[in-house]
């Protein structure tokens, strides 16, 4: 479908000529503007950006060759096709020389003029998305989007940019969730290779044979299904880096096959006679003790070694409690969700919990409540149910580490946890809730207040008299 938006420039002297392209074009929707000779056009083109260029050759004063000229120096990006009565080859090889997309002979036919235009476009457009496809790719796995003050996280991004100049290859180490691609394609982005593929593959998700196939390519006729030839990730890859994720799960026939390749650099497609060199760092990556599989025969020692040239280790997010509120601040500015703000108490809910599923679970949390909670300030109740009561539950404390703990708040949260429980199962009466808990009446008022719990109900409760519970 043709975009509105495509511009395009007419450089033809022939007034008739000029008309009809410019009448063709404006009916397949594009905007056109039309310049009688080359002089004209460059006017135009100092002036505007124009998207596509048709000029003709042979003009009085400034010719087609010098339009082209000025075009590929004041707008690099402006595809140009050029038209003449006198066609020659010499004059086509000029054309290509000097950068034009292609070239056509008078007379044509109308529809050779639409698809030549729509083709060019089209691949103008092809080529944009890809500009700004690689460009997100690069922000999004820049070094600063690797979150952490901690000290481990703070080591790794001293660490990270000394890796990615060498070549050498990298095994990352860490739980699922914890960010290791996104370790992974920082390396290779800050590395001299960042202008070649970073291509990556799951070794868990795929069968032996489909694996293989996709790693190494195949011939046409390799086995049933494979009518033509396909090139592997290695050969993609070429001049740039590979990403082995769950390196673990590869299964142990197909280890020595990609040890050639690391040891040699060369390997073979499926069904292949002739050898293929290539040029690729190996980036592997693993949520599993590689030396435990050593032990029991899973996994290949002379693989490991030489995948473990630079070991990388992103340790859990439950080690890393402070980098938490960097990362949700991270995630909201993401999601473009900066009206939202973490009560405190929320944020200590946060930085408790365990996160079985590291960095990734945390973001899917955060996604989740931009996505449902219509409030700004998000108190503990708005949490999800598994977090709520994280400080409270039996073996859901926070664990200490060297990093230590604040056991003022823990205690305070396990007595809100205990008192809001306490409420729920007495719906809200407040005299058998303190029985509950084996208080006082005044004792558990006195830490409805502290705490601010249930305070549009304060004056629905029976007054005691006498003793302690005296007012």
């Amino acid at each position: 479908m043709t975009r509105r938006t495509d511009r395009i420039l007419i450089v033809e002297d022939e007034r008739s000529m000029n008309e009809i392209l410019r009448i063709l074009l404006e009916s397949e929707g594009y905007e056109v503007t039309s310049a009688m000779d080359g002089e004209e056009g460059i006017e135009f083109l100092e002036k505007e950006i124009f998207d596509l260029m048709i000029t003709d050759i042979k003009m009085p004063g400034v010719d087609g060759f010098e339009v082209l000229r000025k075009a590929r120096e004041l707008s690099p990006d402006t595809l140009v096709i050029m038209i003449t009565a006198y066609g020659t080859t010499e004059n086509a090889i000029e054309a290509m020389k000097l950068g034009a997309y292609d070239y056509i002979h008078k007379p044509f036919k109308i529809d050779e003029i639409r698809i030549v235009v729509n083709k060019a476009l089209e691949k103008r457009r092809l080529r944009k998305e890809l500009e700004i496809l690689r460009e997100e790719i690069r922000t999004t796995y820049r070094l600063e989007n690797i979150i952490g003050r901690s000290p481990g996280m703070q080591e790794l991004l001293n660490t990270i940019p000394k890796i990615a100049q060498s070549s050498l290859n990298v095994l990352i180490t860490g739980e699922s969730g914890s960010g290791k691609e996104l370790v992974a394609r920082a390396i290779h982005n800050l590395s001299p290779r960042s202008e070649r593929e970073f291509v990556a593959i799951n070794c868990a998700t795929l069968p032996e044979g489909l694996l293989e196939s996709e790693m190494f390519g195949y011939m046409k006729g390799a086995f049933t299904g494979a009518d033509q030839n396909k090139e592997g990730l290695f050969e993609i890859a070429d001049g740039g880096s590979i990403f082995l994720d769950e390196i673990a799960e590869m299964p142990y026939a197909l280890q020595a096959k990609l040890l050639r390749v690391i040891e040699t650099g060369t390997f073979r497609r499926l069904g292949g006679t002739t050898d293929i060199k290539v040029d690729v760092r190996v980036i592997a990556a693993t949520n599993k003790d590689l030396k435990e599989a050593l032990k029991t025969g899973g996994f290949r020692e002379d693989l490991y070694y030489r995948l473990n040239v630079i070991p990388v280790h992103i340790p859990p997010l439950r080690e890393r409690k402070e980098d938490i509120p960097l990362l949700v601040e991270h995630f909201l500015k993401k999601l473009d969700a900066g009206r939202i703000r973490f009560a405190p108490e929320t944020m200590r809910t946060l930085v408790n919990y365990r996160w079985g599923g590291n960095v990734r679970e945390l973001e899917n949390v955060i996604e989740r409540i931009v996505l449902l909670s219509e409030k700004e300030l998000i108190l503990p109740e708005d949490l999800p149910p598994e977090l709520q009561e994280v400080t409270f539950r039996k073996g859901r404390l926070p664990e200490l580490t060297e990093g230590g703990v604040d056991l003022d708040e823990i205690l305070e949260e396990i007595e809100k946890g205990y008192i809001k429980r306490a409420l729920e199962i007495t719906s809200g009466v407040k005299t058998e809730a303190a029985k509950l808990l084996n208080l006082s009446f005044r004792s558990f008022r006195h830490r409805l207040y502290k705490y601010g719990i249930g305070a549009e109900e304060r004056d629905r409760e029976p007054v005691e008299t006498g003793g302690e519970g005296n007012p």
